[in-house]
């Protein structure tokens, strides 16, 4: 028995993990926007995982779901806030 995840599998976890794992914010300021950021990722990320394995109705495949969850997260990049261990702009001198 093989223990390899089928490589459709493993890429739509990669999109999962790309939408989940955003920087944390460096300030309680940082969280709202951070929250509001996660939140709409995770939305996608759920809906991704229901076309995927509701059994009840016609999958569109999970490469096209993958594909679907990516061009989402695209639209909900983790910008906005500052985050924890990134680097000041302006040279510390905001």
């Amino acid at each position: 028995m093989s223990d390899r995840i089928p490589e459709p599998v493993a890429d739509l976890l990669r999109a999962v993990l790309e939408a989940l794992d955003i920087p944390h914010p460096a300030t309680i300021g940082d969280s709202e926007v951070h929250a509001r950021v996660l939140a709409g990722r995770v939305i996608h990320t759920v809906v991704a995982l229901y076309g995927v394995l509701d059994e009840e109705t016609p999958s569109l495949g999970i490469e096209w779901t993958t594909a679907y969850l990516r061009e989402r997260l695209a639209e909900h990049p983790p910008t906005g806030y500052r985050a924890a261990g990134a680097p000041r702009q302006n040279g510390g001198q905001e």
